[in-house]
């Protein structure tokens, strides 16, 4: 048993009388290195660690669940914190589908989610990496008019999760990232671009990736324009799709779905995409960044098929969500720290790969628009509707070939419309930082707006 676990054992023997509690503990360290022209700009270590805790008491008219956490493993807040969701209990609202997770009988499958090399490597090297990295992007083409930022990152975090029900669950997760942000000039306009590699060791980074990243996505774009209107396909890079898929996790969640703000609601065994299309959410998948053992209440997580082949599968529950659709949570439970609670979301989301590379799809497609980024999805996006309407830039798609650079546009469709009409999934998997996994998507039907 780990420390943090014994430490999360000893604060669940002060449960008094009838009530339940549930306790999250969390520890790690962080490490962010900024690089600007040759330079450390900023430089910090941090050791952080937490508690949640959250208090369950029932009543006539269902549970009432009071709140708290404290960033400190002192024992004085941990006192403090359970205080302080004793008291909150008491002002909470009554709720029949309110519970705590219990143990399903799915066993945690076995997972190598923490590289010990994070924190043993010297800091001189980590620094190295960030220099380098800047350095690279600044001297990799002479129309790279400024590094805006190059930065090193790493990460190893534990958590453990106890509870009156039965829980026990404990893991480790560690990340490394590399990120560069360029800024190229053709005398007349400036454009960005930007770079990075991750991986969950320093030793896994790949700098020269990240800086061709860069340099590519900014010099290519200079002597953007705003094309003329048009109807056609959009192929979708994988970090634009990445963006897609996870717009599309959340109108999955079980939460959204009995709430009524999800296009999905009630269309369980309909066909609502493109037979190419099977999207699953496996945080059993290491290859994944946001890979884990456990879920946000303890529970095992595992591989959850959301869409197969163009049909609508299932959605993802926490243990409060399952209860208010009548069905049981499928080792879903997100949470946001020890300041949140837990609620059903998707946390691993990935495409099952198509036949063909990014290049075959453009000479297939022929003409359209390759879409590199997207802005304004918060605002032009609506998971209730599926109204879909949002900034990009890019390049035009001619012959098959990457044609010129374009924006100032927006596209517009809906999610529904463009789920049904997806022509290719590509084979070119890039796994992302962030809740999905992404690779190059090719939609039909799209409208763009430009000059």
């Amino acid at each position: 048993m780990s420390e943090l676990m014994a430490h999360a054992e000893r604060i669940l023997d002060g449960a008094r009388g009838d009530e339940q509690i549930e306790v999250y503990l969390s520890q790690g360290v962080d490490t962010e290195i900024q690089a600007y022209q040759g330079e450390v700009e900023n430089l910090s270590s941090a050791s952080s660690s937490g508690i949640g805790v959250r208090v369950l008491r029932d009543g006539a008219g269902g549970a009432r669940v009071g709140t708290a956490w404290a960033g400190s493993l002192d024992e004085s807040a941990i006192i403090d914190a359970l205080k302080q969701a004793r008291d909150n209990a008491h002002f909470a609202t009554e709720d029949e589908f309110v519970a705590f997770a219990q143990p399903d009988g799915v066993a945690g499958v076995q997972l190598e989610l923490c590289d010990a090399s994070v924190l043993s490597t010297p800091m001189d090297e980590k620094i190295a990496m960030a220099l380098q990295l800047e350095r690279m992007v600044r001297q990799g083409d002479p129309r790279i008019r400024q590094v805006d930022a190059a930065n090193y990152s790493d990460f190893v975090a534990e958590a453990a999760i106890v509870s009156s029900k039965g829980i026990r669950a404990s893991y480790e997760r560690s990340g490394a990232f590399v990120s560069v942000e360029a800024i190229a000039t053709d005398g007349q306009t400036d454009q960005t671009g930007w770079g990075l590699s991750a991986g969950r060791a320093p030793h896994e980074l790949d700098l020269e990736v990240a800086a061709r990243d860069a340099l590519s996505r900014a010099t290519r774009m200079l002597g953007a324009v705003k094309p003329a209107s048009m109807k056609g396909t959009a192929v979708f890079d994988p970090r634009s799709t990445a963006t897609l898929l996870s717009i599309i996790g959340g109108a999955l969640s079980g939460e959204a779905v009995v709430y009524g703000r999800s296009f999905f609601a009630n269309r369980i065994g309909e066909d609502v995409a493109s037979p190419l299309f099977t999207l699953l959410d496996d945080p059993t998948d290491p290859r994944h960044f946001a890979a884990s053992v456990y879920d946000g209440e303890g529970l095992a997580c595992r591989r959850n098929v959301l869409i197969r082949d163009g049909r609508l599968e299932g959605f993802v529950y926490d243990t409060v969500s399952a209860r208010r659709a009548g069905t049981v949570s499928t080792g879903s439970a997100v949470r946001g720290g020890i300041a949140g609670s837990p609620s059903a979301g998707c946390r691993a989301l990935q495409l099952a790969a198509g036949e063909f590379d990014q290049a075959e799809i453009f000479r297939r497609v022929g003409n359209g628009i390759f879409v590199e980024s997207l802005t304004g999805v918060h605002s032009g996006v609506n998971p209730i509707s599926g109204d879909f309407s949002v900034g990009i830039t890019g390049l035009m798609i001619r012959d098959g070939e990457l044609a010129e650079p374009v924006r100032e546009i927006t596209v517009a469709s809906t999610l529904q419309r463009m789920l049904l009409d997806v022509l290719y999934v590509g084979n070119d998997v890039e796994w992302l930082p962030g809740s999905a996994a992404g690779q190059s998507l090719a939609i039909s039907g799209v409208a763009v707006s430009g000059s």
